[in-house]
């Protein structure tokens, strides 16, 4: 899959790939806004086991963000199954080097619009922390409603 987006492309993974995941993964600033599975420290073998994973899984739902062909974060939403079918949590994260660009808020409009027209979803929805006023900016501008604000 590939979408050539103003900013970035939105493309399948490719094994060539780990080594620039590897090095803007490892980076604590992106870490601590994700879930606990994302490792820190980030390493090459986290990268290509990623990699791997993502690439076996049918169908494709994790998509590697790209700048002039590198790898410079992931974008990828969750299927689910029975009464939950109709329904994805989508998650995204970019190298700090390249926040602020309006890379993600337009790669996240793009693959809402992908995930809603290749998988008959009728609900997208993210759950960034509260404390990230980047994520939450990224998907107000992106469309997205908020709907609850979690605390500890």
């Amino acid at each position: 899959m590939q979408l050539v987006l103003q900013r970035s492309v939105v493309r399948s993974w490719r094994a060539s790939d780990a080594e620039s995941i590897a090095r803007y993964a490892n980076n604590r600033n992106i870490w601590i806004n994700l879930r606990d599975a994302f490792p820190h420290p980030y390493t090459l073998h986290d990268a290509r086991d990623f990699i791997r994973a993502v690439r076996s899984r049918s169908p494709e739902t994790t998509f590697a963000i790209a700048l002039q062909d590198e790898a410079v974060g992931s974008i990828g939403f969750v299927l689910h199954h029975d009464v939950e079918r109709v329904s994805v949590e989508i998650g995204y994260w970019l190298a700090e080097p390249f926040w602020g660009r309006g890379i993600v808020t337009e790669a996240l409009r793009a693959m809402t619009t992908y995930a809603i027209e290749h998988h008959g979803l009728t609900r997208i929805y993210a759950v960034p922390f509260a404390w990230n006023a980047a994520s939450c900016r990224v998907l107000e501008k992106a469309g997205y409603v908020l709907d609850a604000v979690h605390s500890r």
